[in-house]
């Protein structure tokens, strides 16, 4: 697929998703839209590849919908979403309650990083959420946006949000689309850490490979599958399939080498998975 409003690159196993409308603030577009779902399909189907970074080019991260998009909504008096090309389906096919818009990032096998770096706002702020961890740049403008637009909370924001930060925040950031810097975004839980601007990719590159460096690939994919899989469902299914893995993976050849690096005190050496 030609990119025109996205950039893809990998290194040391770590994929990197920039949106690339800098002009625009990165605002959200059909095309765009499309280009993420393939470039994560991509990641996806890498097997050089481990963890997914998104971020923005230049000032923002996503100022949400283009606002040339929603004068088209307001003049033709219903929505458009601008897709024009069949959506790639990275994520789906795991849960049923995964296979839509931004929740099918809960059926992905690999860690998706935010390093957010400018403004989120709107769908911007959705994409973020869906990641899986949240690192933002000190002053970058967070907000729901949706209700100064006569919109509703969008893409299962409003059951996304109360998970990640309470009920009681969630609804004010909800019920004012009132903007929100990223220091008080990190004090609420939303962001895992702030950095300055330009220490943000390098800070989430360092984890990313922090996380490859200490962590079984199999851990990893599985660890994330009970995580979502778990926010729908009660605890007794969560234990047993929690038993299950642990009989399963004692044999993995990846239990071994963790036991021996941590006997011998260094790095493990994965075994491909």
């Amino acid at each position: 697929m030609e990119l025109k409003a996205t950039t893809y690159s990998v290194s040391e196993q770590v994929a990197t998703i920039t949106l690339s409308r800098p002009h625009r603030l990165n605002a959200w577009t059909g095309r765009m839209h499309t280009e993420y779902r393939w470039l994560l399909a991509q990641a996806e189907d890498d097997p050089e590849v481990r963890v997914i970074v998104v971020t923005g080019d230049g000032r923002g991260f996503c100022a949400g919908a283009d606002s040339g998009a929603l004068e088209g909504h307001a003049a033709k008096g219903e929505y458009d979403s601008g897709v024009r090309e069949k959506l790639a389906r990275p994520g789906w096919g795991v849960r049923p309650e995964f296979d839509h818009p931004f929740a099918f990032h809960f059926g992905l096998t690999k860690p998706t990083i935010g390093a957010i770096n400018g403004a989120a706002a709107g769908i911007g702020l959705v994409l973020a959420c869906f990641l899986d961890i949240r690192f933002a740049a000190t002053g970058a403008k967070l907000t729901t946006a949706h209700g100064k637009l006569n919109l509703p909370a969008e893409a299962g924001l409003s059951w996304l949000l109360p998970r990640i930060v309470g009920l009681g925040r969630a609804n004010e950031l909800l019920y004012t689309s009132r903007p929100f810097l990223a220091e008080e975004a990190e004090r609420m839980g939303l962001v895992n850490a702030v950095c300055e601007p330009d220490e943000l990719l390098p800070h989430t590159h360092r984890f990313a490979r922090e996380l490859l460096t200490n962590v079984s690939p199999r851990s990893l994919r599985e660890t994330k599958r009970q995580v979502y899989t778990d926010l729908h469902r009660d605890i007794g299914s969560a234990v047993r399939d929690t038993d299950r893995l642990v009989l399963e993976m004692v044999k993995d050849p990846a239990f071994a080498e963790g036991v021996r690096a941590l006997v011998e005190r260094r790095a493990p050496d994965w075994p491909r998975p």
